[in-house]
C-alpha cells in the first residue's frame, strides 16, 4: 500500500529508524484546497509508522507553523530527523514566514521523546540564516535576485564521520552566478553538537537552478548526495550533457567524501516528462536500499499526491546508482 491519505495531498517525505520501526514523516494539505499548487502554503506534517516501508500506521499530524507572528508562522517545509548524543530525536525543518510571503527560508530545529510530539528548541526553533562571514557566498538577498524566492531550505543532518560533530546541507543558491539555472547549490553547515550551527560554504554549485531536497549517504565508502530537480530547472551545458536531454526527477552526485569534492553523474537516475516521481529518499532497509518518492503528475494533468512503494536501488560495480523494477506491483 501506497504511503497516502484520502482526504489530503501528501508529498515530500523523509524517514528514521528507531531500531523498531520506521518512522516516516511527510508534508500534507488538505484536498479541500482544490488547487494542489496551494498546498505549499496550507502546510503541516504529516506522521505515519510501518515495518516495512509500505505498510503504514498513520498517527496524524506531529508538527505544523506556529500562529504567528514569527518567522515559521506560514509554513513548515521538508526537513530531516537524527538521533542526538543527548538521547533526543532532532528534527531540523524549513520554514517561512506570512510577513515575508513565504519568499524567505530559515533553518529550525525541534527536539522530542517520543518522536510525535515537537518542542521548538530556544525561545522559537530557529538555527540557521544566511548570515555571517560566509553569506556572501550564498544568493542572501531577495533584491536584485535571479530566481523567485530566497532559497534555504530541506535541511539533512547527519552525523560527522570524520569528527565528533554534525554535518547539515540544504538546498540554496550561489551568489553571482550570471545564468539562473546554473546557480543553484548544497548549502553546508557544521555543528559541535546539534545545537549551535555555522554556516560554512556550499560544498557544490552548477547543473541546475536548485538541487532539491538533499540527502547525503554512503555505500562502501563511495558517498552520494541525492537531489531533485525539474526540466526546466536545467543549466544549458547540463541539458547538453545529459542524454535524451531535460527531465524532471530525482538524481544524484557522487564526493569522495561528505565534504566533496562533488561531481553530477552521468546520466539521470530518475527522471520523466511528464514527472512521475519526485522528492525521493533512498533508504537501507536492512535487505537493500529502496528509494521512496510522491506521486507527482505522471499524466501531466493531475496532481496525485501519495508517497510511492519503495522501489529497489543497485549500486553498480562502476559505482553508480540504478533503480531496479518493482517487487511490489502496489503502486
Amino acid at each position: 500500500m501506497v504511503l497516502a491519505l484520502k482526504d489530503h495531498f501528501v508529498w515530500d517525505s523523509w524517514y528514521v529508524h528507531d531500531g523498531e520501526v520506521w518512522h516516516g514523516y511527510f508534508l500534507k494539505a488538505p484536498r479541500a484546497i482544490g488547487d494542489p499548487e496551494l498546498r505549499h502554503f496550507n502546510v503541516s506534517y504529516g506522521h505515519a509508522t510501518s515495518v516495512d516501508l509500505t505498510e503504514w500506521s498513520h498517527l496524524g499530524t506531529t508538527f505544523a507553523p506556529v500562529t504567528g507572528p514569527a518567522w515559521d508562522d506560514y509554513t513548515t517545509w521538508t526537513g530531516s530527523t537524527v538521533r542526538g548524543d543527548d538521547g533526543l530525536w532532532h528534527l531540523y525543518y524549513t520554514g517561512s514566514s506570512r510577513a515575508e510571503a513565504g519568499l524567505c527560508q530559515r533553518i529550525g530545529h525541534a527536539t522530542s521523546t517520543d518522536l510525535h510530539h515537537w518542542t521548538r528548541v530556544g525561545s522559537d526553533g530557529l538555527i540557521l540564516d544566511l548570515v555571517g562571514p560566509n553569506a556572501e557566498l550564498y544568493e542572501a538577498d531577495m533584491a536584485g535576485s535571479l530566481w523567485h524566492d530566497r532559497a534555504m531550505r530541506d535541511p539533512w543532518v547527519m552525523r560527522d564521520p570524520d569528527g565528533s560533530g554534525w554535518l547539515m546541507y540544504f538546498t540554496a543558491r550561489a551568489a553571482h552566478v550570471r545564468e539562473p539555472n546554473a546557480g543553484g547549490c548544497i548549502g553546508f553547515a557544521t555543528s559541535p553538537d546539534g545545537y549551535d550551527w555555522t554556516l560554512q560554504p556550499p560544498v557544490f554549485t552548477g547543473g541546475y537552478g536548485q538541487l532539491e531536497v538533499p540527502q547525503v549517504f554512503d555505500v562502501a565508502g563511495q558517498w552520494y548526495c541525492l537531489f531533485c530537480t525539474a526540466a526546466e530547472h536545467f543549466s544549458k551545458d547540463q541539458a547538453k550533457a545529459t542524454p535524451g536531454g531535460p527531465v524532471s526527477g530525482n538524481h544524484y552526485l557522487v564526493g569522495d567524501s561528505p565534504r566533496g569534492p562533488w561531481r553530477i553523474a552521468p546520466g539521470f537516475l530518475d527522471g520523466d516528462l511528464p514527472c512521475r516521481r519526485y522528492a525521493a529518499r533512498i533508504v537501507d532497509r536492512g535487505d537493500g536500499l529502496f528509494i521512496l518518492g510522491f506521486a507527482d503528475r505522471p499524466d501531466g494533468v493531475d496532481f496525485v499526491g501519495h508517497v510511492m512503494d519503495p522501489q529497489p536501488v543497485e549500486v553498480t560495480s562502476d559505482g553508480l546508482l540504478k533503480i531496479q523494477p518493482f517487487t511490489n506491483p502496489a503502486e
